[in-house]
C-alpha cells in the first residue's frame, strides 16, 4: 500500500487540518524521513497557505481549533506552526489556542525544528536567554498593571507567552488578564 493510500485511510479521505475532501495529497512535515508518521494528508488550500505565508487566509485557519487535538504528532506539529504564525500576526484566538495546546517533548522539538525563522531580533529575558512563543516566564519584580487595577507580584509565573513585533515586549495572562510585559523584568522558567 502506498503512502498516499495509507494517509487516505488514516484520515478517512479528508484533509487532516481543515476537513476538506477536495484535492487531497500527501504533505511531508519537515524535517521528514517521508514516513507515514511524518506526513499529513492535506487539501490544496492548506498546502498552498502553509508553503506561501503571503497567501494566508486567516479565517480558513480557524479549523485549527479542532485539528490541534489530533492524536497524530505530524498534525499537532502543523497546527502548532500555523497557530504560532497566526499569533505572530496578532490573532488573539490563535494565541489562546496555543495556550490550550499540549505537545509532548519530542513533538515540541520537532515543531521548533521546522518552524520558520526570520531575521528578527530575538526577545531576551533578564538573563539574556531567548524567549519563544509558548514559553513560561517568571516575574522578577513587582509590576503595576495600568488600567487593570492590580500589581503583578514578583515570582508570578506567566504561562504560554506570545511574542510581539517589539522584541522588548511579550504578552501573557496574569490574574486572568492579558497584558504586555517588558522582557527585562522576566526570566525564563521551565
Amino acid at each position: 500500500m502506498s503512502l498516499e493510500q495509507r494517509l487516505a485511510e488514516r484520515s478517512q479521505s479528508t484533509c487532516e487540518l481543515c476537513g476538506s475532501t477536495n484535492d487531497l495529497t500527501s504533505f511531508a512535515v519537515e524535517p521528514s524521513d517521508g514516513s507515514l508518521d511524518q506526513s499529513a494528508y492535506l487539501c490544496q488550500t492548506c498546502t498552498t497557505q502553509i508553503e506561501n505565508a503571503d497567501e494566508t487566509n486567516i479565517n480558513h485557519w480557524r479549523c485549527l481549533t479542532d485539528s490541534m487535538w489530533s492524536q497524530e504528532p505530524a498534525i499537532q506539529v502543523l497546527a502548532w506552526r500555523q497557530l504560532t504564525r497566526l499569533a505572530g500576526m496578532g490573532e488573539i484566538w490563535a494565541q489562546d489556542a496555543l495556550e490550550l495546546m499540549y505537545l509532548d517533548d519530542d513533538t515540541t522539538k520537532w515543531a521548533h525544528q521546522g518552524a520558520e525563522t526570520d531575521d528578527v531580533e530575538p526577545t531576551l529575558d533578564s538573563n539574556g536567554s531567548p524567549l519563544q512563543a509558548g514559553d513560561n516566564v517568571t516575574l522578577i519584580k513587582d509590576l503595576d498593571v495600568k488600567g487593570a487595577g492590580f500589581t503583578a507580584k514578583r515570582g508570578t509565573v506567566v504561562r504560554g507567552i506570545s511574542l510581539t513585533s517589539n522584541p522588548e515586549h511579550i504578552e501573557g495572562r496574569v490574574n486572568g488578564t492579558r497584558i504586555v510585559l517588558v522582557s527585562k523584568f522576566l526570566k525564563k522558567s521551565s
